[in-house]
Order: structure tokens, then C-alpha cells, then sequence
């Protein structure tokens, strides 16, 4: 009953958010006719890519009942490291592999505070966050690395296949990959067992344990290649990088439908939720809003999506 109860949620916030990523596209077209143009589209497109990207991994993890607040500090390191790499003389292909398992590492020390050591997620990670971010401004010294990085770093993140700017083309290949993972492997279906009752799941014989720092690894790769692109994209390598990164996932993936008690969410949500708020922002900058206003409207839409969640959530239950 509960699980039939939570899949009837989980449909009707993907009907809403639909339903507002359209009024939404329709009122920004009609206040700012530069909106609706295929430079445009495509500009914010490249913009929440980042999000999308790491977005994937963080709804699983969410789902299952867990947080990362590390993620931006990873893309920042991960960012930093792949330019001073390339400026080291390592190929760029290498360089790349090599700053993505970086944030894998760190993804594994996160799953192993949380999981094995019981740290609560939001004290480990908060705390990984302050020490990586630190670390990526020792080894810059405070700089920004952009000499000797070559013509062809920025191709990661400002290439094009054909007319289709290469970022977005990894990004659907990335949100295929982890649709897939969600609703037709194992892991996806641990983790929303996990995530709504973690006893209950410990007992049918799931190991938490694994599943657990697995979700977490996935979310330092894909932070860690998501500060990759994002440094090619700029053509710089800056420990700045990523500043508030978490926040905009967090919204995104909040927004898509994602419980903070877990057990609940979806891929396919968060990216809408993504591009909501990419639509948001970009639709006030086109109107010449102030980006201060743009946090203010973020933190309204992310407490507006937890209220809407509690309220569904007691209805249903009622």
C-alpha cells in the first residue's frame, strides 16, 4: 500500500513539474523575445549540464536516504587538478580520466565516514567540503591556472558535435546511463529500498554497506567530471570553481521530486527541476534582474518544493 502510495506521488510531481517547466517557458518567451532562440536554449542547456550531470548520481543518493554537501569542492578540485595536469605535460585525455578518479577517491572517503564509520552524512560531507576546497587553494597558491593549457582543453566543455555543443551530448548520454541504472538494475532498486526502510532492506539480505559506498562514489565520478567540463568550459583551472554548486543540485533534485527522508525521487525529475531553475535565472538576466535576486528566487523555489513534498506527503497519508 505504501509502495503504491509513493508511486502515485511521485507521478503526479512529475506531471507538476512539467506543467510548470511549460508555463514557465511560455511566460519567459513572451517577456523576453530573446529568450526563445536556439543560442539561447542552447546556452542554458550547457549551463545546468553541470547540474545534470552530477544531479544523476546525487537522486540516487538522496533516494536512498543519504547527502553529499561535497560535491561542489569536488568539481573544484577535480577542475584545478586537470588544468595543472595538462600543464605538466600529462595528455589531455589522461588528465581527464585522472582528475575524474580523484573525485571518485573522495566519493569513497565520503561512503566510508557515512557508511562504515556512521558519521551522519551532513557532518562528513560539510567537512569534506571545507577540506578539499582548502586543499584545491594550497596546490593553486590562490591562482588561476590558464597558461599552457593548449587549444584544444576547452573542447571538453565548448566543442560541438555537428551543430549539438558536445557537453549537452555527454549530459543525455549521462542521464540515459543512470535512467537506465535506476529503473532497471539492482542498484537503482536498492536504493529505494534502502532509502524507505534501511532495516527492513539490511533484513531481505541487501548490503547496506556496499550499496551505500557505491552511490557514493558514483556521485564524487560524476562531481569530479563535472568539474572537469566545467574548467574546460571556462579554459581555466580556479579552486572558485563549483562556489554554491551543491545548492543548485540540491534545488534541482529537490525540485524533481526527491524526499530528504529518501525513498523517493527520480532521474528523469531532477533534470526538469534543473532546468527550471536554469530557465529561472537565465530568463531574469535577460530582463536585466540582479543575480542576488536569482539566490533569492533558488532558496524560495527549494523551501516552496519541500513544503509542496510535505504536503502531498500527508494527503496521501490521510
Amino acid at each position: 500500500m505504501k509502495v503504491q502510495r509513493v508511486k502515485d506521488k511521485t507521478k503526479l510531481q512529475k506531471y507538476m513539474i512539467v506543467g510548470v517547466l511549460l508555463v514557465l517557458l511560455i511566460v519567459l518567451t513572451i517577456l523576453t523575445p530573446e529568450f526563445l532562440t536556439y543560442n539561447n536554449i542552447t546556452n542554458v542547456l550547457r549551463q545546468t549540464s553541470a547540474v545534470i550531470l552530477a544531479g544523476c548520481a546525487v537522486t540516487l543518493l538522496m533516494i536512498s536516504g543519504n547527502f553529499d554537501l561535497s560535491i561542489g569542492s569536488i568539481m573544484a578540485i577535480s577542475g584545478t587538478l586537470s588544468a595543472i595536469f595538462v600543464t605538466k605535460g600529462m595528455p589531455l585525455p589522461l588528465s581527464i580520466v585522472a582528475s575524474i578518479l580523484v573525485g571518485s577517491l573522495i566519493g569513497l572517503l565520503n561512503g566510508f565516514l557515512v557508511v562504515v564509520m556512521k558519521v551522519p552524512s551532513i557532518i562528513a560531507t560539510l567537512g569534506t567540503m571545507y577540506s578539499v576546497r582548502g586543499v584545491a587553494w594550497v596546490i593553486t597558491e590562490g591562482a588561476s591556472i590558464h597558461l599552457g593549457l593548449g587549444k584544444n582543453f576547452t573542447y571538453l566543455g565548448r566543442g560541438f558535435i555537428g551543430p549539438i555543443p558536445l557537453s549537452i551530448f555527454i549530459t543525455a548520454v549521462v542521464f540515459l546511463i543512470f535512467f537506465f541504472i535506476q529503473h532497471k538494475t539492482l542498484l537503482g532498486k536498492y536504493s529505494y529500498a534502502i532509502g524507505g526502510n534501511q532495516r527492513t532492506a539490511l533484513l531481505s539480505g541487501i548490503n547496506i554497506y556496499r550499496v551505500g559506498i557505491i552511490l557514493y562514489i558514483l556521485v564524487g565520478t560524476m562531481a569530479g567530471f563535472s568539474g572537469t567540463m566545467m574548467a574546460s568550459r571556462l579554459g581555466v583551472g580556479n579552486a572558485n570553481i563549483g562556489q554554491g554548486f551543491e545548492f543548485d543540485v540540491v534545488v534541482a533534485v529537490v525540485l524533481g521530486g526527491a524526499s530528504l527522508d529518501g525513498g523517493e525521487g527520480s532521474i528523469f525529475g531532477m533534470v526538469i527541476g534543473a532546468l527550471i531553475v536554469g530557465f529561472i535565472g537565465n530568463g531574469l538576466n535577460l530582463m536585466g534582474v540582479h543575480s542576488f535576486y536569482q539566490d533569492v528566487v533558488k532558496g524560495i523555489v527549494l523551501v516552496g518544493a519541500v513544503l509542496l513534498d510535505r504536503v502531498m506527503q500527508s494527503r496521501l497519508e490521510g
